[in-house]
């Protein structure tokens, strides 16, 4: 709820029959426009698509827009974890962060742009089940654990995507 007033958030009607959004910009912001702007010509009013991946600083940013695909075009969250611990394994200053950008657009132009992220570390071996991509690596101080072992409700709380919605949310005229 934002002012009190229910927010409800639907997915596209027909998504799965629409051709997927092609994301090669070179940002998640740019990212987050193009598809948000691909997928509203199909929906009247407010649509929302985000962007969003783990940058590493020891890999210059890396995975970063790459992030669901650091391992190949079709990785699995296995081999996309599997190389980040390769590339890591020597690596003394693991810290690292989820970012995320939403594009709200309506009628074919950009409304806002909202941005989140948290910072963390890449730990050593994956730990937890839940989430996905990167969750079980990605080691949040403040919960004493990895995403991956954090509730749905503690991620949300923290989580990038859950900071970008918030702002969002914010910015609608209630």
């Amino acid at each position: 709820m934002a002012g009190g007033t229910a927010i409800e958030i639907d997915l596209l009607p027909g998504f799965r029959d629409i051709s997927p959004c092609v994301e090669d910009a070179a940002t998640f912001e740019e990212n987050a426009i193009k598809k948000a702007l691909y997928y509203g010509q199909f929906a009247p009013g407010l649509l929302f698509a985000d962007d969003s991946g783990l940058e590493v600083t020891a890999l210059g940013g890396a995975p970063g827009v790459l992030s669901a695909r650091f391992a190949g075009p079709d990785a699995t969250d296995e081999a996309n974890n599997g190389l980040l611990l390769q590339k890591l394994e020597n690596v003394s200053d693991r810290s690292a962060r989820f970012v995320c950008a939403i594009a709200l657009v309506e009628g074919g132009h950009v409304r806002g742009v909202f941005h989140g992220r948290v910072a963390g570390f890449i730990s050593r071996t994956p730990r937890g089940t839940a989430g996905f991509g990167y969750d079980p690596l990605f080691y949040y101080p403040p919960f004493g654990c990895t995403f991956g072992q954090a509730t749905a409700e503690q991620k949300l709380k923290a989580s990038h995507r859950g900071h970008a919605l918030r702002a969002m949310i914010a910015s609608l005229p209630l």
